[in-house]
């Protein structure tokens, strides 16, 4: 398919360039994420056959596949469609603010500070569930301001940003392993279930919370999608054509940082989805820019197919779906390495 680009005009007179093929990607990644998500909830000990699932969605279904769908199992599914969504918007930020295809959630250490305060509320303080959720958010928010404090000089630049970042995660994790052997057996084998990222008991509670944050960050990062496209050329091509780069990118930074402690405070430190999914975005769609669209439903579909598998590929013995994206994300990582190194990029 090649790339087409067409201007759409409204009623109002307003141009809009329409890029068909990144248009396309986008629809297909959504319907690909919405049919994931119905086998996926037909499937379990008691299955259900996806025509009876979209019956049960449209309030049609009887009382028995009514909990099993309304209940159990769509609430999981939600948080995956979010936590999957929010991270592979909030990787594509953070590669477009950094210039960096390793510019990552994973890579600048934002995930391991939400680790670092999930691990605070359960080691030292016993916490509840949702206890862990704000501490995750709050160590995740924490970090992100420290990284962003560090790698201020006269504004914050991409190779900077991802140095400091690094830096970071090394000393974050190594806080986490100290609070791990200063832990006792029950808090520890506590702790590395929540490390390890998963779906499992997820209900409602989970689903509001990350649903509404994303009502408010999503539609906030799409109306700056044009100066983060336009900052990508430079801060001084971009200085001239009007945007308010530092304001841009502090805006945006943050709203990266929320997106990505929330989905760790939601579903753990899920790892890899936030640094594949901008790039498979990209390598779909072959647009320029931060495709934030196409990495959001891209995050979400990784997430659920994922979850898909971490529950029926093993067989009875069901993995957490960290453990799915992580060996996913690995192989990924591997073939895009050796694929730069052949073509002699790196």
């Amino acid at each position: 398919m090649k790339t087409t680009n067409r201007a759409v005009r409204t009623p109002g007179g307003l141009s809009v360039r329409l890029d068909v093929r990144a248009f396309t990607v986008v629809f297909l990644l959504l319907v690909s994420a919405l049919t994931a998500s119905v086998v996926l909830i037909g499937t379990g000990d008691f299955p259900i056959p996806a025509a009876d699932v979209l019956r049960t969605l449209f309030g049609e279904g009887n009382a028995g596949q009514e909990f099993i769908v309304n209940e159990l199992r769509l609430p999981r599914v939600l948080v995956g469609l979010l936590v999957g969504a929010s991270l592979g918007l909030g990787g594509a930020l953070f590669q477009s603010i950094s210039r960096n295809p390793l510019g990552s959630p994973d890579v600048l250490g934002l995930g391991q500070g939400a680790t670092a305060g999930a691990l605070t509320v359960i080691v030292l303080f016993s916490g509840s569930a949702n206890q862990v959720a704000v501490g995750a958010l709050v160590g995740g928010l924490v970090t992100g301001l420290a990284i962003y404090v560090l790698a201020w000089k006269r504004g914050v630049h991409g190779y900077r940003l991802v140095l400091v970042g690094i830096g970071v995660s090394a000393i974050v994790t190594a806080v986490n392993g100290y609070l791990l052997t200063k832990s006792d057996i029950v808090d520890a084998a506590r702790a590395v279930v929540w490390m390890t990222g998963s779906l499992d008991g997820r209900d409602w509670a989970q689903v509001w919370p990350l649903l509404g944050l994303c009502a408010v960050l999503v539609p906030l990062v799409l109306v700056n999608a044009r100066g983060l496209r336009m900052m990508e050329m430079g801060d001084d091509v971009s200085y001239a054509l009007g945007v308010r780069v530092e304001r841009v990118r502090l805006l945006l930074m943050v709203a990266a940082v929320l997106l990505t402690a929330s989905a760790t405070a939601s579903a753990g430190p899920v790892s890899f989805v936030a640094l594949t999914a901008p790039q498979l975005a990209r390598r779909l769609t072959r647009a320029p820019g931060p495709n934030l669209l196409a990495s959001l439903c891209m995050g979400a579909a990784l997430l659920v197919v994922a979850d898909w598998l971490s529950q029926r590929a093993f067989g009875a013995e069901q993995l957490p779906v960290g453990v799915v994206t992580g060996v996913l994300g690995g192989v990924y990582l591997l073939w895009l390495l050796v694929t730069e190194r052949k073509a002699g990029r790196i």
